[in-house]
Formats: C-alpha cells, structure tokens, sequence
C-alpha cells in the first residue's frame, strides 16, 4: 500500500471517529486512487462546461495530480430532533413533511445539524492530513460529480485530495 493511502486511512479513521449529533452518524466514506482521478479529474472539466460554472477544470486538475481523494457524505441522514428550525423549518416535523428534493448538485433540504456533523468529519479528517504533512484541501466541486457519478452514496458529498510534493498543489492555483 502506497504511503499516502495509508494516510487517507487514517484521515478516513479520523472522519469516522469524529463526534455526531444525537450520537447517530451518517457520514459515508470512500478512497479514491489510482485511474478513477483520472476519469473524475475528467467529468470534472465536462461539467464545468456543461452547466457554465468556472474552475470544475481547475479543481479537476488538481484532482488529476492527487495522490488519493477522500470522499465524505451524509447518507439518508434525519433529523436531529431538536425543532431548532435551523433547517428553515419551523420544526422537525414540518422538515420531514416537505421531504427531500434533487437540486442542481445536491439533495436537500438537509438538518443543520447533520451538516454540522459533515463539517466536523471533515475537519477531523484534514486535521489528520495536516498532522502526517500532506497537502490537502476541502473541495465541494469534487463532491458534486464524485455524486453525479455515483461513486458514494449521499445527499451532500465533499471530496479531500491529497498530495505530497514540494509545494502544496492546492493553493497559488489559476482561475
């Protein structure tokens, strides 16, 4: 096993062990290596230019010069149960009732605080990459078409590429 799959392990380990919310957790995760950033990097930069929007390529690029790509979701995730309304609705009950509906790159609506739960997987999961020095940054275009393409399951996606060279490939990038 190539050393930085061993590190998206761990930040996979990371995610996963990552605190939830009502002590339910339904984040779902994957690792991509070797042709599939290919052929992701690919329908990246095809989508950009299907729906019009700017830098699919650019972050499809860097997908392409990973090392490997950590995948995270929230699959069939309820509600927490707090009738917080943070999800735009007046209670847990009315989220429910409206049911969930395909947007343009996700599925929604989605609970607040599952979302919360997301984010702090992927923070844990960075967290990790930054502790073992591999470049990495959180990129919600690789979500998108990792989705599209159905390699996990999940109402939201968020993808995190890796890499280990001299200088970060994520950051001083062209738009």
């Amino acid at each position: 096993m190539d050393i930085m799959e061993i590190v998206a392990g761990l930040m996979e380990l990371s995610a996963r062990t990552a605190p939830k919310a009502s002590g339910q957790d339904y984040v779902e995760s994957k690792i991509l290596t070797g042709d599939i950033l290919d052929q992701l990097a690919d329908e990246m930069a095809k989508f950009g230019q299907e729906v019009k929007k700017v830098n699919f390529d650019r972050d499809g690029n860097n997908v392409r010069n990973s090392d490997a790509v950590l995948l995270l979701s929230l699959k069939e995730p309820r509600d927490a149960g707090l009738n917080c309304g943070a999800c735009g609705y007046e209670d847990c009950a009315s989220y429910r009732s409206a049911g969930k509906k395909e947007g343009p790159e996700f599925k929604g609506p989605i609970c607040a605080w599952r979302l919360l739960d997301l984010g702090i997987a992927l923070g844990s999961a960075v967290k990790t990459a930054s502790i073992l020095n591999a470049d990495n940054r959180i990129m919600y275009r690789v979500g998108v078409v990792a989705r599209k393409m159905g390699l996990i399951e999940g109402d939201i996606v968020v993808g995190i590429p890796i890499s280990a060279t001299g200088k970060s490939i994520y950051f001083d990038r062209k738009n």
